[in-house]
């Protein structure tokens, strides 16, 4: 059944991410304007998140490390227990330490995750220390795997994108494998960017979306596509798409669409598209700042060949 939504779903919630869970909500969190917070909140409806309560479920530190940006929370249930991924930035006596992202995990065993019971995990580390964030989880034939942006320490860019098992949710094994870096002109403008990464398992395929460039006018989505029978840990298994499947649309005034992520609607039989996107061009000074960034849904279509058709956004 195809849904309509009253766009945006949520002002001002940047890198948006919903999990629909089995107990017939939609959780929601995202990153707040003022990067100092994780707040989650819930409603039986995409649509009804936008007005419902949120909650603060964790607050930077002082000072350290996690006390600096802390950028797109991503929520997850996994065995039993609930697990929130984010990137965060350190403060000290080196101004450049709040712009040194690592990924961190909570974890919350309470049936309701906004229950105040998260415990955080620490950091989750990878084969090199470097700025890196947006780390996102999905399982696949029994096995789990991380996928997560990061600076390579040999590639030229701000991050590319990385794929990984793993042993526990907050834990890496040893092997990982680089999935893309950014090497086309809609994937390098401003900024040498692949981040952002989105599962979807469909049509016998999985497709990893992930966001490109400056987060301006110019940030973008691309495509990443597997074979579900394939081994996921090869980098021949995927082929990336040469074009951007999701961008700015002067048509409905929507300029920067990405930071998306993907679930279903209400009674399970469609796809549904959440990305962050602004309603104007223009930005005065450092587009990271602008806290216009609001939420935003519409339903995902798919082409003939089984592949999604992400369309213009709404």
């Amino acid at each position: 059944m195809q849904r309509q939504f009253r766009n945006p779903i949520a002002l001002q919630r940047a890198d948006p991410w919903i999990y629909k869970h089995t107990d017939g909500y939609y959780y929601f969190t995202a990153s707040v304007p003022e990067f100092d917070c994780i707040e989650l909140r819930r409603a039986r409806t995409i649509q009804e998140l936008g007005a419902a309560e949120p909650t603060v479920i964790w607050r930077k530190h002082v000072k350290g490390i996690m006390s600096a940006h802390i950028w797109a929370p991503e929520i997850h249930y996994i065995d039993g227990k609930w697990y929130i991924y984010f990137a965060a930035g350190s403060t000290d006596e080196n101004e450049k330490e709040v712009w040194q992202h690592r990924m961190y995990v909570l974890e919350n065993d309470a049936a309701n995750p906004l229950e105040p019971t998260w415990v955080e995990k620490g950091q989750l580390r990878t084969h090199w220390e470097s700025f890196s964030l947006d780390a996102t989880t999905f399982e696949h034939r029994g096995v789990r795997y991380l996928v997560w942006a990061q600076q390579g320490p040999d590639t030229q860019g701000n991050s590319n994108l990385y794929i990984a098992e793993m042993s526990d949710p907050w834990t890496i094994r040893d092997q990982q494998v680089l999935l893309t870096k950014p090497e086309y002109a809609w994937e390098t403008i401003g900024f040498r960017v692949n981040e952002g990464a989105a599962v979807l398992k469909k049509n016998g395929k999985i497709f990893i979306s992930y966001s490109a460039s400056a987060t301006d006018s110019n940030y973008c989505m691309g495509l990443m596509t597997a074979l579900d029978t394939s081994d996921l840990l090869d980098p021949h298994s995927w082929t990336k798409s040469p074009e951007p499947v999701f961008q700015t649309s002067e048509e409905t005034g929507q300029y920067g669409p990405g930071q998306n992520c993907f679930t279903l609607s209400e009674d399970g039989s469609t796809d549904i598209l959440v990305y962050h996107s602004r309603s104007y061009k223009q930005i005065v000074g450092d587009p990271l700042y602008d806290p216009n960034r609001h939420t935003h849904a519409q339903v995902l279509n798919w082409n003939e060949d089984g592949t999604p058709n992400f369309g213009i956004p709404k």
